[in-house]
């Protein structure tokens, strides 16, 4: 019989979720998948966000649950998101030039709100909005109400939910039809450190993943109907599966290093390979594009790797450096 995997071999399974939600987007963006009929490309991308923010959502709250200062969480997410996000940003709309109306909703994170001042370029920085609004939105409730704010988590998941249903949005780009994705990896971590008791877990442990897996294929194509609005608990259900009862084929598919690799550079690799495909590399004939499709998508990984370890990586250091100074003097100050 095997052996329960360990609580840090369970998380290490992100990673490979990370890997795989990205590289679904990148499909969607990049190549065809299938015949046009089959509706894969429009599956793939939905598919992968809904992954991508079960993970953030489920990250985000778990380390609320553990640490108290709401500065110290602000300033490591400001720091990881905003340096290269605002250099794409500014990349994308000097190229389109764009009015200067566009820069404070991009700049600030609320260009996927009505009326919406997303380019064409950064299209796909809509995401990056939703993430923002749902950090800030988090970091106040909990500062206003401490840990016992993120109860409110269900209801307002569900809220979203319901408004989708009533507005018929299957996907969608603004916050409040889409955050449930979001809202339902922190409903699972909640679960994971035992916050809903021991049934939730019990609940997870006897579920199949592979059954969600597919679950979760159904409910992000476009044929999939009433289940799209179901995609935020499937991809949440999918990933605790492997959590808390991880099927071994499966989790060791997911503890791979070339996936680890790949999520260790997914945001800047979300961030790049859509502002290339307006450049050269994407641009031409459909001939001409397919046959530069290989080197797009070298170019991705390679400026991808050089943002993580040479770009991203000072930013972050910076914002833990700037993080434990302020848990210094707040501890002196503390001091009698």
């Amino acid at each position: 019989m095997n052996e329960p995997a360990s609580r840090d071999t369970r998380l290490a399974v992100l990673d490979g979720w990370r890997g795989v939600s990205i590289l679904a987007v990148l499909a969607t963006h990049l190549l065809p998948l299938g015949p046009k009929s089959w509706q894969l490309n429009e599956t793939f991308g939905p598919l992968g966000m809904a992954l991508f923010f079960t993970l953030s959502g489920f990250l985000i709250t778990r380390f609320l649950l553990h640490h108290d200062s709401i500065g110290d969480f602000l300033i490591r997410r400001f720091f990881r998101v905003i340096p290269l996000a605002w250099l794409a940003m500014l990349v994308a709309l000097t190229l389109t030039n764009a009015p200067g109306s566009y820069y404070l909703p991009n700049f600030l994170f609320y260009a996927n709100l009505p009326p919406q001042h997303l380019t064409e370029v950064a299209s796909h920085l809509w995401s990056l909005c939703v993430e923002m609004q749902f950090y800030v939105g988090i970091a106040f409730v909990v500062g206003l109400l401490g840990r016992r704010g993120l109860f409110l988590i269900p209801a307002v998941c569900l809220a979203v939910t319901v408004h989708r249903i009533w507005e018929g949005a299957h996907v969608d780009v603004v916050t409040w039809r889409r955050v449930d994705e979001i809202l339902a990896g922190a409903m699972l971590a909640m679960a994971f450190e035992g916050r809903f008791g021991p049934l939730a877990a019990r609940c997870f442990s006897r579920v199949n993943a592979y059954v969600w897996l597919v679950l979760l294929v159904v409910s992000s194509h476009p044929a999939g109907g009433f289940m799209n609005y179901l995609r935020p608990y499937i991809a949440a259900m999918l990933v605790g599966a492997t959590l808390f009862s991880p099927p071994p084929r499966l989790s060791k598919l997911l503890q791979t290093r070339s996936l680890a690799y790949i999520a260790t550079i997914s945001y800047a690799l979300y961030i790049i390979h859509h502002l290339l495909v307006f450049t050269w590399l994407g641009e031409g004939e459909r001939l001409a594009r397919y046959l530069k499709k290989p080197l797009l998508i070298a170019a991705s990984f390679a400026l991808a790797h050089v943002s993580t370890f040479y770009f991203e990586h000072r930013w972050i250091a910076a914002g833990k450096r700037l993080s434990a100074l302020l848990a210094q003097r707040r501890a002196a100050k503390a001091m009698p």
